[in-house]
């Protein structure tokens, strides 16, 4: 039976032993740069989240240079960490290989690149900003990061969205909380025996009157509908622009409402007697 000749795998296992024990100083100093520069874009990325402070009109645009200040240290780190471990590896050599590979790593990763600049053009954009109410793609909430590949968004009901950044920013976004004030309204039928112009009043006068609805724009009634049997009115009024607060107060407003409609009803059954 022949004998296994094992001496040229010893002698290829030492040669990788003595190749891998000569470049060791060299990965411990490219491990130390990766984290070093790793912890300084952290470090950076953190003084400038913490300048938001003294600049609250521009938090999206300090968290868009904390993200490119992260990135970039992550960049020139792995840059310099190849140099040490390969110290025949320069700029030239770094370019080539780009050029030989740029193309499968570019539809490799077409869709993390795609959300990583949308995500930066949203940030620096300033469409909204976290905290803000937005609604998009059927979903709804609030606004809990602005995440490298994704938006986190925080349904009413307390479940959370994760939204590919390409989507806020090629699709129509619907923004609750823009502006200062946002308007509500709801329709009401009422019966056409009653005094409409009677009921707009008191309406109009108790809704102003209401916590939580703005006076300025103040609140109207309008008729958007009738027949021989009822009138449909239109309430219109405005409110914080937050989805708690909107709920809440139409609550109130509906139930004025119907206080009013049914007061009115009884008090024209009376005169009807």
């Amino acid at each position: 039976m022949n004998q296994v000749d094992i001496s040229v795998a010893y002698r290829t296992i030492q040669k990788m032993g003595v190749t891998f024990l000569a470049s060791l100083p060299r990965l411990v100093v490219a491990a130390i740069i990766l984290i070093v520069f790793y912890y300084a874009g952290r470090a950076a990325s953190w003084v400038v989240v913490r300048s938001t402070s003294r600049f609250r009109g521009r938090r999206n645009l300090e968290l868009a240079v904390a993200r490119v200040l992260h990135a970039t240290a992550i960049a020139v780190s792995i840059l310099v960490a190849a140099t040490v471990v390969f110290p025949s590896f320069t700029a030239g050599s770094l370019i080539s290989l780009l050029g030989v590979s740029g193309i499968a790593i570019g539809f490799a990763f077409k869709d993390i690149f795609q959300n990583f600049l949308a995500g930066l053009l949203l940030l620096l954009t300033d469409p909204f900003d976290i905290g803000d109410q937005i609604a998009v793609n059927g979903f709804e909430g609030t606004v809990e990061d602005i995440q490298t590949r994704a938006t986190l968004i925080t349904t009413y009901d307390h479940r959370r969205v994760v939204v590919p950044n390409t989507d806020l920013f090629t699709k129509s976004v619907l923004v609750n909380t823009a502006f200062v004030a946002r308007r509500s309204e709801a329709e009401v039928p009422v019966p056409a025996t009653l005094d409409v112009e009677a009921l707009r009043s008191r309406l109009v006068a108790r809704i102003e009157q209401l916590d939580g609805v703005s006076r300025a724009p103040a609140p109207d009634v309008l008729i958007v509908k009738f027949d021989l049997a009822t009138v449909t009115l239109r309430l219109r009024w405005w409110t914080s622009p937050h989805q708690g607060t909107a709920v809440e107060v139409m609550d109130r407003v509906l139930t004025t409402a119907r206080e009013e409609i049914v007061a009115g009803g009884l008090g024209a059954g009376a005169r009807q007697e």
